[in-house]
């Protein structure tokens, strides 16, 4: 039976920019992901695309490309990404401008566009599409003014379109995590658009490697079993055309896939497991087998879908006024208490001021006595130090400033014992907030475009 390697070289925008080169390079591969994005990146990218209209996607995503295109071409290893972001376009040109650069020829570069429905958005509202908050229910209107990135989660077919054009690169906005392992699978074993079983397979192989090496012994529970953390392999998934894959990484890497591994990554940022809902398909991740088939390696077997939604998920996000958060190290006997007294003149300095946080839009943290999981380890009765966190957040931006100059003077106007003034005064940064929304489908998917050129 026919089988593909897929790999996923990054789990984030910022994750090891040498995990896909040794992804690549380790051993045999015939399509390797990369997922840059998360909700707030968006947002990120339209600040950058902002000051400088030629940038909008992922940055890191070009060095890699610098580093392998010769090996890329060569071994016909296709790549597949959401590092397009907000602008695919110029990420496709820089991509072309490092071929010519390297003296690379005929690299075809897809990109697939119309998941950016911003500059739709007051067009959208007029025809009623109201885009509510799958949380409270409010439309967006209110917000919309202020509103700096709106896209819709695309699946795997116009990513399919890509390949079956021939790119050796694609480039995508916002697409489903899972779509960068299915788009392959329905390319190569020609699944079609209603074998949810099939489809159901090839998104949860794709959920399983979307965020690099947490199934491979990255953040696991059990971390001092874990080999060679440091050396952690990304994962690759062995798929076969009837919908079975196995979970396993490059030889000679640390970590390790074993069924437990696994299993924690199937419960990522899991709500109903039995209707994991994608653009693709309606996933029951309840039905999944899992068993360990030798060293490193997990097969994964009687997957079970549904048919997808008519609706498609729209990620927005919004500027929502102006935070800043400050730390210092306190150290010495009494060293909680002389973190919360500093605490408390913090916030009478600046009440003598005049400007008073809500409890809601301020907070105090004393690192060191169980502030990260409150509750759920006993903190120790006398520490010999601590770190004080304060942060506000407030629709005022100098209000915020002004909250950013009392805490170095805690130096020499607080309590004794102040050591560390971290980072320098906190200055006021915008707050995006994320709108989760659903809209139809069809909406969004008559206004697609794939297109694929040759540098």
């Amino acid at each position: 039976m026919k089988t593909i390697r897929i790999g996923n070289g990054q789990g984030f925008w910022g994750d090891n920019v040498d995990a896909p080169v040794e992804l690549l390079r380790g051993g045999p591969l015939d399509y390797l992901g990369m997922d840059y994005l998360a909700e707030v990146t968006l947002s990120i990218m339209m600040r950058q695309k902002l000051r400088n209209p030629e940038l909008g996607y992922a940055t890191d995503f070009i060095g890699f490309i610098r580093r392998v295109l010769p090996e890329l071409k060569e071994r016909n290893v296709r790549v597949l990404s959401n590092a397009g972001g907000l602008n695919p376009l110029a990420c496709r040109e820089k991509i072309f401008e490092v071929a010519r650069e390297l003296g690379v020829e005929g690299v075809r570069v897809g990109v697939v566009e119309g998941d950016d429905i911003l500059a739709r958005l007051p067009q959208l509202m007029a025809e009623g599409h109201r885009l509510e908050n799958m949380d409270s229910g409010e439309p967006i209107a209110a917000h919309a003014a202020h509103a700096t990135s709106v896209n819709a989660y695309l699946g795997a077919r116009p990513v399919v379109e890509a390949l079956d054009q021939g790119a050796l690169i694609i480039l995508c906005g916002r697409i489903t995590d899972t779509a960068l392992a299915l788009a392959p699978m329905i390319h190569e074993f020609g699944w079609g658009e209603e074998e949810w079983d099939l489809l159901a397979s090839g998104t949860i192989a794709g959920h399983i490697l979307e965020c690099g090496p947490q199934c491979t012994g990255g953040n696991f529970s059990r971390w001092w079993e874990v080999p060679d953390l440091w050396n952690v392999g990304y994962p690759v998934v062995e798929a076969s055309a009837d919908g079975t894959f196995v979970v396993t990484k490059q030889p000679g890497t640390g970590g390790m896939v074993t069924v437990d591994t696994v299993a924690e990554q199937l419960l990522y940022e899991m709500g109903n497991p039995r209707e994991y809902i994608t653009p693709d398909v309606t996933a029951d991740f309840s039905t999944a087998q899992l068993a360990q088939e030798g060293k490193d390696r997990v097969a994964v077997s009687g997957i079970r879908g549904g048919p997808r939604t008519p609706f498609l998920k729209i990620s927005a996000s919004y500027l929502a006024g102006y935070k800043a958060s400050g730390e210092i190290t306190i150290c010495g006997p009494r060293a909680v208490e002389k973190a919360h007294l500093s605490a408390e003149i913090v916030w009478k300095r600046l009440e003598r001021a005049g400007i008073v946080f809500a409890e809601e839009n301020r907070s105090t943290e004393v690192l060191g006595v169980g502030a990260c999981l409150p509750g759920l380890l006993a903190a120790p009765e006398e520490p010999p130090e601590v770190v004080l966190r304060l942060g506000v957040r407030d629709p005022d931006p100098k209000r915020v400033e002004r909250f950013g100059k009392e805490i170095a003077p805690l130096v020499t106007a607080g309590p004794p014992g102040v050591t560390g003034f971290a980072q320098g005064r906190p200055k006021p940064q915008k707050v995006v907030a994320y709108w989760p929304a659903l809209m139809d489908r069809r909406v969004v998917e008559d206004h697609l475009q794939v297109s694929v050129e040759e540098a």
